[in-house]
């Protein structure tokens, strides 16, 4: 059966009336017919329907015998011009409404006397099963709604002989037609002009307005009688659509899947009903509402039973609670009803634990994509559902493009992005959520690049995410830090609380919040200091002095090296963690692929988990040569340093030796070395004997290595080759030679970058390797060669591709920095030429014996001994008053200090160079201002 006793509960019929067929029995030789009254046309004719069979059920209309009733107004027809409208003649709609009252609804019999050739059927209607009911004729006569036919009546016909006595009473009690009143009635139209709808509606207040449903268009559009005004006009159920009935050009209808059943689903339970309506807004010339019935609301009806969809467009106006409407077609699409028989769920093939699950939130990729950590320890990256973070305009995006000297940054460029990636920061990071997975969006490969061009995607998981529940798509598009996507009304791929972020976005545009606000936008001016020296040296005073400062960690490089955003500073810094030896990670060399050392990767993941996007302290110590910033990283009072120590993820440097941290260094290596955990797994630990003979020889080892001094620099630095290997250098640079003088490179076929190793012809002729340190223009490039240590700016077309057979795989750069220990080279510019010339004199290009002493924070610092009178050269600049002695507190480096001081208390009394007008030292105390 069509209908079932509960739906048919929502129009007042009983089950057994659903049963009904064209039953008929013989009486009086004629025909009787047992049926379901489902319209009524005028005060004489009525339409009525059998039973359902696996659609809509068949109608008839049949006309009242012997009477006549007025007929009621009509609208011109729209192919035809010259025709005007009829109005409703006297007493039609009173005729119309006795009889829908009376009858709309109910169980009729009836009997078809007259047939005419043009198909119309004359006959008797009676209300209920069988004859013995009221007979609908005699009761319109009797109440003066309709008149008799007499000119067709035959005399020996008793019944309608009754029909003319009633007549008779009618007018002489002037009932209806025989009244003294016109029984005059007007339907009034509204002029479909938007601003005329717009009036109309807002003048309703969104109040129950009392109705009749005069036509059923489809499933979700009627046309409805207001009263008591009696304005007829047509209604758009809000927040659904059903199946329509497409007019093709030949002006015939063909009704789309389940289109007629939806027409009838409405028709039975609302046409010519007495119903209430909500007019609750006005679309293009189109009224939208809501249909009230004592016994239920028919959208969530048609929803529940699979002959609608919800729309978004109109959903927004819908006021009993768009959430019923979307359980209830979720409830439709669960048992797979009618519309939806072929519906797939969009997570259908995902299991229970994989659609909802709880997760730690380990970073903000995006303003609408998270990395989230599950039980299992997996990492996931899941999208929020349905929203779109801030984007850069077109017009914008076109200055970005001019502008080739900037560097374009997402982050802080786009507006209000980074105010959404904060947000989520400062609520999400670190801690646990609810994610409900509703749907997966299928990778994209993207389209040519061009204007219209489309980016390809990979597989996306969209979720809901939520946390103290609150939906935090929903709390982001609330305050404007995002948008909500359109879809097309066939894509049920979108987030599950899909109308709560459109009401959220509504909000926020009422309230001008975020991108919707007309101020102007909130610029971020960010520098960026990473690898840059000069800025960084300027930076490093102020790090330096403010002692603890704040920041946010915005990227991890390693376990040990960090990229982090300084606020009061404003200012992106690469920042390095000071007194560990943390595994290094693999890299892309321009010789191949440096692979990784053991546990980088497991260092790497463990400062991620610990201070990614975290707010944490920093205490600047130094910056090393590539502008990196040195220090000590703090996060919820743990020492970044101590913990990875702690972990097995790193050693102890011997620069820590100085810092305050020493001992906790110690004790978290030392506990880390007795668990052989990690990077100790192999660890053996010395026998006794032996530590105590380490102890006892706390001594300076000597253990001089010859060297060719290559290269001096400005600094007093030089770099040295290792004698042992020069043999290998001749032989690479011979063949490189012979292999390029075969081959000669295309004079500007190389476009240099920073960081990358080329070929560089020297002033002298000949090719050698280097190194691209910056980039000023292409006729600026400052390139270092790797084998000598001298630097040299040249054109880029004086450069070329390395071969990979004379990478720094094949034969590592020979040329090795290193500075003079136990010595401070003078500040003043005059001294320090003085200086430098005289090691340059003595040992530039010479081969020279070479002991390394201590390490620096750059590089190792050394003495040097000549090759053949085996004179300590830095203590000669002592000696001669050239350079100035560094006192270190070592107890094994003690003797070489005192040694260093002794010559230096001689050039101070011979009043040599430097200590010509005495000791200058003393003016640099701190109560003199030198330091200030």
């Amino acid at each position: 059966c069509f209908l079932n006793s509960k739906v048919l509960s929502f129009i007042g019929i009983t089950y057994f009336e659903t049963l009904l067929t064209w039953n008929c029995h013989w009486s009086n030789t004629l025909r009787v017919y047992a049926c379901i009254l489902s319209q009524i046309l005028s005060g004489c004719a009525i339409i009525v329907r059998g039973q359902p069979r696996g659609g809509p059920p068949p109608e008839r209309q049949i006309n009242l015998s012997n009477v006549r009733a007025g007929a009621l107004a009509r609208r011109a027809a729209q192919s035809q011009p010259d025709t005007r409208d009829t109005p409703d003649e006297p007493w039609a709609f009173q005729a119309r409404e006795f009889l829908r009252k009376k009858m709309i609804g109910k169980e009729v019999c009836f009997s078809v006397e007259i047939k005419t050739p043009q198909g119309r059927e004359y006959g008797m209607v009676y209300l209920g099963k069988d004859t013995s009911g009221e007979n609908i004729a005699e009761s319109l006569v009797a109440e003066g709604l309709a008149t008799v036919r007499r000119e067709g009546i035959r005399g020996n016909n008793p019944e309608q002989a009754r029909l003319c006595d009633l007549e008779d009473q009618a007018k002489a009690a002037k009932k209806g037609l025989w009244s003294e009143g016109g029984g005059s009635h007007t339907i009034r139209d509204i002029k479909y002009s938007i601003e005329n709808l717009r009036n109309f509606v807002d003048s309703m207040h969104q109040k129950p307005v009392n109705a009749i449903i005069e036509h059923v268009r489809d499933g979700s559009v009627v046309r409805a009688l207001l009263l008591p005004d009696y304005y007829l006009v047509t209604v758009m159920l809000s927040g659904i659509k059903c199946p329509t009935f497409k007019r093709e050009a030949d002006g015939s209808e063909t009704p789309e899947p389940f289109a007629a059943e939806a027409k009838f689903f409405t028709e039975s339970r609302l046409l010519q009903r007495d119903v209430q309506i909500i007019l609750e807004s006005c679309h293009n010339q189109v009224i939208l509402g809501t249909i009230l019935h004592p016994n239920g609301n028919i959208t969530e009806l048609l929803l529940r039973e699979g002959f609608a969809r919800c729309v978004d467009w109109s959903m927004a106006v819908y006021t009993q609670g768009a959430d019923k409407l979307r359980a209830a077609e979720r409830s439709a699409k669960e048992r797979k009803v009618r519309i939806w028989k072929d519906y797939v769920a969009p997570t259908a093939n995902l299991e229970q634990k994989d659609r909802q699950f709880v997760a730690k939130v380990m970073q903000i990729v995006n303003a609408d994509a998270i990395v989230v950590k599950l039980i299992s320890g997996e990492t996931k990256t899941i999208h929020l559902s349905s929203i779109r973070p801030p984007r850069i305009d077109g017009e914008s995006s076109q200055e970005k493009n001019k502008d080739k000297d900037k560097r374009f940054r997402p982050l802080y460029d786009i507006p209000y992005m980074f105010e959404a990636r904060e947000f989520l920061r400062k609520k999400l990071i670190g801690k646990k959520v609810n994610v409900t997975v509703d749907y997966i969006r299928a990778a994209t490969s993207g389209t040519d690049i061009g204007p219209g061009s489309i980016p390809a995607f990979p597989e996306r998981t969209c979720a809901t995410v939520t946390i103290g529940g609150i939906n935090i798509a929903e709390a982001l598009v609330s305050k404007g830090l995002a948008t909500v996507i359109r879809y097309r009304q066939d894509d049920d791929q979108r987030s599950s609380h899909y109308d709560e972020l459109l009401a959220a976005e509504a909000r926020a545009i009422k309230n001008g919040k975020g991108l919707h606000s007309k101020k102007e936008v909130p610029i971020h001016r960010v520098a960026d200091i990473s690898g840059e020296t000069q800025k960084a040296k300027q930076f490093l005073p102020f790090l330096q002095r403010a002692g603890r400062s704040e920041a946010v960690v915005e990227h991890v490089f390693s376990g040990s090296r960090l990229k982090l955003y300084m606020p009061k500073e404003t200012c992106l810094i690469t920042f390095l963690l000071a007194g560990i030896e943390c595994p290094r990670g693999s890299r892309n060399m321009p010789g191949g692929l440096q692979e990784a050392e053991p546990f980088s990767d497991e260092a790497t993941l463990f400062t991620k988990e610990l201070v990614l996007q975290r707010e944490v302290e920093v205490e600047v110590e130094g910056m090393d040569k590539a502008g990196n910033f040195i220090g000590w990283l703090h996060v919820d009072g743990v020492n970044l340093s101590v913990a990875l120590v702690e972990h097995a993820l790193s050693k102890v440097h011997f620069t820590a030796e100085r810092s305050s941290y020493y001992k906790a260094l110690q004790t978290a290596e030392e506990g880390a070395r007795q668990r052989k955990d990690k990077i100790w797994a192999n660890y053996e630990e010395k026998p006794t004997e032996e530590v105590v003979q380490v102890s006892e020889q706390k001594e300076r080892v000597a253990n001089y290595r010859p060297m060719c001094v290559t290269e001096i620099t400005d600094g007093l630095r030089f770099y040295t080759q290792d004698v042992e290997t020069g043999a290998q250098l001749e032989s690479l640079m011979e063949t490189m030679r012979a292999e390029i003088a075969a081959h000669p490179p295309v004079e500007g076929a190389f476009t240099p970058r920073r960081g990358d190793y080329c070929l560089s012809k020297f002033a002298d002729g000949e090719w050698y390797r280097a190194r691209v340190e910056k980039m000023e223009s292409a006729a600026k490039v400052h390139v270092f060669y790797i084998d000598y240590g001298n630097r040299e700016t040249v054109p880029s077309t004086r450069l070329a591709a390395l071969p990979p057979a004379f990478s720094i795989r094949a034969l590592p750069a020979q040329a090795t920095e290193y500075a003079f220990a136990y010595i401070q080279v003078p500040q003043d510019e005059d001294a320090r030429a003085d200086a430098v010339d005289s090691v340059v004199r003595d040992i530039q290009n010479t081969q020279c014996l070479l002991n390394v002493e201590y390490m620096g924070a750059s590089c190792p610092h050394v003495t040097l001994q000549f090759a053949d009178t085996k004179e300590d050269v830095g203590l000669g600049l002592v000696k001669e008053g050239l350079v100035m002695v560094e006192v270190r507190k070592e107890k094994h480096l003690q003797k070489m200090v005192a040694e260093y001081l002794k010559a230096q208390e001689s050039a101070k009394t011979s009043r040599l160079n430097i200590w010509r007008y005495g000791d200058f030292r003393a003016d640099d105390a701190d109560e003199f201002g030198y330091n200030r």
